[in-house]
Order: structure tokens, then C-alpha cells, then sequence
């Protein structure tokens, strides 16, 4: 039986997926920092399920946490790494040390489930890694440029990882959502204590206490769910996945311009060779 390890299920599309998969049949790891936060999706599961204590910025929990997945279910089948939150605010206004923590869980943390994974998955010559990131792993809106920027690093270690593993029997897929239902714009959104009144035109609209989208995005959270199992259960991936018709239409914006940018300067970037 397939086995899943999910991580950052406490809330959000992460818990919706580690349900959808429990109802599937299918066996879950399903962790957060906080265990008794998914202790009741796991208890109606007693047989597939499993409950786990993690903080992808411990390395050591996050070996921990596969050796007992292992142990339970034999094999970690596909690992979806969904812990990660959001961060606002202007370049200028960012924190050292909170622009390091976001760092640490959004993109340290991914590396660290998905090297404790691999030697599992390159002995069977068989494996799935999903890595959730986001639209803003494709563009930058103002004030979102450092949750972005982890986004973007985590896009693109996973193009080098497919290329890497992929001969190996091993997938990867970059999972791309637009605005989701989720705690995401709410509790799980930080932002910079700093504030400077020159960019309140431009980060400003999206600080906090601004944002005005948290309980009216359009996304789904059980269908995006469905559509990740039916995805991997069909074999087939796609390298990025973008969920949502929002994303479909900002992401899709986002090419057709760079697409147009490109043509116009092409001849240009084409001489300087010697």
C-alpha cells in the first residue's frame, strides 16, 4: 500500500491532503510541530495512520520522524512537503533573523525531508516528492519578494533534483497553488516589525493589517487534495502543477510577458558574444 508523508498539516491544504489520503486508504504520516494538532485525523486511521510530532528545522526530528514512518509502513512512498508560511514585507523593511527563520522552514527544512527520504527511495528505485510552493515561486508581488524568494529557491532546487533522481525511478513535482481558503493569509502570515512610510503605496496594501482576501479566496483546499492524489495515482506529472484559476491566470499573465520582454530584447542580449 502507497504511504505518504506529509508535512505542516495542522491546517490548511496540508491537513486537507493528509485527510483525502486516510479516506483514499492509502497509509499518512502526518505530521506537525505539534502532534495532538493532527491527532484527530489519524484516530478514525488507526491502521493507516499515523501521528507525528515535527519541526522541519530539526534535523534530526525530521530523521527521526522517517525512521519511524519506515519502521510502521515499510517504505515512504511520496513525501509532500507543505510546512512553510508566508512573510510580508518591503526589502528594505525585512528582518535578518525572521528572513533567516522563514528561510529554515520554507526551504532548509524541505531539503532536510527530502535527503532523509531519498536513500529509501533510491534503494526501490521508486519514489514521488512533492514540493508545495506557490505562485510566488513564478513572480513577486510587492512586499512579498523574501517569501518569494524561498519560493523560488525551492522551484529551483527541485528542477535540479528531477534531473538528478528522475533516471533513478524517483518524481518530482512542484505543486503551484494561487489563493487558497486556508489559515495561510491569516494565522500563518508574518510580517516585518519595521514599517517605512515610502512604500506604503507599494508593500503597504498587502501588510496585515491591510489585507482584506483572508475567508474569500477562491481556492478549495479538499479538491486541490483530490486532484494531488488523483495526480500521483495516475502516474504521470507534470513538473509544476499550478492549482487554481487564479493561479492558471496570474501565472499564465506572468509568461505572455516575459515571453513579450524576451522577444523584445533577444537581438540585443544575442550580441555580446565575441
Amino acid at each position: 500500500m502507497t504511504t505518504w508523508l506529509i508535512t505542516g498539516c495542522s491546517s490548511g491544504l496540508g491537513r486537507a491532503l493528509a485527510e483525502a489520503v486516510l479516506k483514499a486508504g492509502l497509509n499518512a504520516v502526518v505530521t506537525a510541530r505539534n502532534s495532538a494538532a493532527v491527532q484527530d485525523l489519524v484516530t478514525p486511521y488507526p491502521g493507516t495512520g499515523l501521528a507525528a510530532a515535527l519541526d522541519v528545522t530539526d534535523a534530526g526530528q525530521v530523521q527521526a520522524v522517517v525512521r519511524d514512518a519506515e519502521r510502521r509502513f515499510g517504505a515512504i512512498d511520496v513525501l509532500v512537503n507543505n510546512a512553510g508560511y508566508g512573510y510580508r514585507g518591503a526589502v528594505e523593511e525585512g528582518d535578518e533573523a525572521e528572513v533567516a527563520a522563514l528561510f529554515a522552514t520554507n526551504v532548509t527544512g524541505t531539503v532536510a525531508t527530502i535527503k532523509a527520504v531519498l536513500p529509501g527511495m533510491r534503494a526501490r528505485r521508486s519514489g514521488c516528492i512533492l514540493n508545495i510552493s506557490s505562485i510566488a515561486g513564478r513572480l513577486a508581488a510587492p512586499g512579498s519578494g523574501y517569501y518569494s524568494a524561498s519560493k523560488f529557491a525551492v522551484e529551483g532546487l527541485s528542477d535540479a533534483l528531477r534531473k538528478e533522481v528522475g533516471p533513478l525511478g524517483i518524481k518530482v513535482m512542484v505543486v503551484e497553488p494561487g489563493a487558497f481558503r486556508t489559515e495561510f493569509a491569516g494565522h500563518s502570515l508574518k510580517q516585518a516589525s519595521a514599517s517605512i512610510a515610502d512604500y506604503a503605496s507599494t508593500a503597504g496594501p498587502r501588510r496585515k493589517e491591510n489585507d482584506r482576501t483572508h475567508g474569500t479566496q477562491p481556492g478549495d483546499p479538499a479538491r486541490a487534495a483530490r486532484l494531488l492524489i488523483d495526480v500521483v495515482q495516475g502516474g504521470e506529472l507534470p513538473f509544476r502543477l499550478l492549482l487554481g484559476s487564479d493561479a492558471v491566470r496570474v501565472v499564465g499573465g506572468e509568461m505572455e510577458a516575459q515571453r513579450q520582454e524576451f522577444e523584445a530584447w533577444k537581438a540585443r542580449s544575442a550580441s555580446t558574444d565575441f
